[in-house]
């Protein structure tokens, strides 16, 4: 269980980043990282704050749950009394395969940079 969630944000964070377009090192410039500390952050061999996790879900145009999800979990959010629940979704429902702002930002990247 420990270091469980590391891993679980690294794996979401490469697969973004793939998603984005971006190797390693366009990732970590993106981001202000090295590209090394992406790689240690991919395989879960950091332990990132939640200001970190925030801004880097920023980056990836990514709701910060969504980064932390592991595609397993069921949600019992905590509610107050008389609060209703309401269903929990993330920034990242699929669009082709691809969240709706990372569809975007792959397309932003695909089209040609004026001289």
């Amino acid at each position: 269980m420990e270091g469980d969630l590391q891993h679980i944000v690294g794996d979401n964070v490469r697969r973004l980043r793939r998603q984005m377009g971006y190797s390693q090192e366009s990732f970590g410039e993106h981001v202000g990282w090295h590209r090394t500390f992406v790689g240690a952050v991919e395989r879960g061999e950091r332990n990132l704050t939640l200001r970190t996790v925030e801004r880097l879900a920023q980056q990836l145009c990514v709701h910060p749950l969504a980064l932390l999800f592991d595609g397993v979990a069921a949600f019992h959010p905590v509610l107050e009394p008389g609060q209703r629940a309401r269903p929990v979704t993330f920034a990242a429902d699929a669009l082709h395969g691809r969240a709706p702002a990372v569809a975007d930002a792959v397309e932003r990247r695909s089209r040609p940079r004026p001289a």
